[in-house]
């Protein structure tokens, strides 16, 4: 044991010891975790002379450094790690244990929906197109979010819901890089478009050869391109209810998003599309409901002459919370002012088109979180 004396800066009255205090011959005098009650008690301590182990004093500082840098990770950087998070899931697809993992996995995002779905629909809507590449990975991750929300809407049960998460995360587990390079190159080749058709059904072999026993799971995921009525794919035949809700996401989020070749389609129009080709399904009306109006991420013109970015859903609709990002003359602002616009001076006027510089605006600095 190597001993290191102790100065008045490394102990505090009132918080627990972060490691064990000794005497000059390594005597353990105080545990860790001990609390010193009193500035005369530290005095008297320092004054007999104190030591601790060195490992031990290390080990507190790194424990320490863990803590401040876990305190620096935002809910933008967990969204971020679950991307990379879910293609080694999805990677892992043919180790033993993936059930269990896609369990996990699963419940760990439900549960970062939960912090905050502000956040999560934010993400979904203000998609970088500049990471297309990605567009397989984000996309499954967008709609299992959406499905929460729907299934959260609609008084589902904890265990259908997240069944239907699990199957948006995995349904398209096979062509996850044949997405990513439509969504950059905008076309496909006859070998692809093979793969496209056969996904739902290979998806279905694939988690129950992985070990998967549930069957709704896998039949939702063999059946999310099936059409009620018939005419979808693999098969033509009827979908159940799961699986049509599942498609009806998957359609909604794919228009939504940033890809060559198909013009990304505003979320207005979008839901429009979706309400009326899922003929008014509760579903359909339940994911409009959680978005609103005017979804974060969604970028406005407000009645003051501001430029402002949708944050945080209102109590109505069409009156959402929202980040000015540009003063009354349309300069950009240094600092963004949130504004509420249910107050008449700063109502939403229109709905505007992205600018390059918007995409550029760190959705922390939009939110208010320290990247400090």
């Amino acid at each position: 044991m190597q001993l290191l004396r102790l100065v008045a800066s490394q102990l505090k009255v009132g918080a627990p010891l972060p490691f064990g205090v000794r005497d000059e011959s390594g005597k353990l005098l105080l545990a860790r975790g001990h609390l010193i009650g009193s500035e005369m008690q530290l005095e008297t301590l320092l004054t007999r002379g104190l030591y601790a182990d060195r490992e031990e004093v290390e080990a507190a500082q790194k424990r320490q450094a863990d803590v401040v840098e876990a305190s620096r990770i935002t809910l933008f950087d967990l969204w971020e790690q679950a991307i990379w998070q879910l293609k080694r899931l999805l990677q892992s697809v043919d180790q033993p244990g993936f059930p269990t993992r896609c369990d996990e996995f699963s419940a760990q995002l439900t549960g970062l929906v939960r912090r905050d779905p502000d956040i999560a629909i934010y993400l979904s809507v203000r998609q970088d197109p500049r990471r297309r590449n990605l567009y397989g990975l984000t996309h499954s991750l967008h709609c299992a979010l959406v499905c929460q929300l729907m299934a959260a809407r609609m008084g589902w049960s904890a265990e259908r819901a997240l069944t239907l998460v699990k199957a948006a995360l995995t349904m398209n587990m096979t062509i996850i890089e044949t997405q990513g390079q439509y969504a950059i190159h905008g076309r496909l080749t006859e070998i692809q478009r093979g793969q496209i058709r056969k996904h739902p059904e290979q998806a279905a072999e694939r988690l129950r050869a992985a070990g998967v026993l549930d069957e709704v799971w896998l039949r939702t995921v063999a059946e999310h391109h099936e059409r009620a009525g018939g005419g979808g794919y693999p098969s033509g035949d009827e979908p159940t209810e799961d699986a049509s809700v599942l498609r009806m996401v998957d359609v909604f989020m794919a228009k939504i998003s940033p890809r060559c070749g198909g013009r990304k389609v505003s979320i207005q129009d979008a839901a429009r599309q979706m309400f009326g080709e899922a003929r008014g399904s509760q579903a359909a009306a339940a994911i409009i409901k959680e978005y609103g109006i005017y979804p974060p991420g969604d970028f406005v013109q407000l009645a003051s002459g501001e430029l402002a970015v949708v944050i945080r859903r209102g109590e109505n609709a069409r009156s959402p919370i929202a980040a000015a990002i540009t003063d009354k003359a349309g300069m950009p602002a240094t600092t963004t002012v949130r504004r509420d616009t249910a107050q008449e001076g700063f109502a939403i006027k229109a709905l505007m088109p992205d600018r390059p510089f918007v995409l550029r605006l760190a959705p922390e600095r939009l939110y208010g979180v320290s990247m400090s």
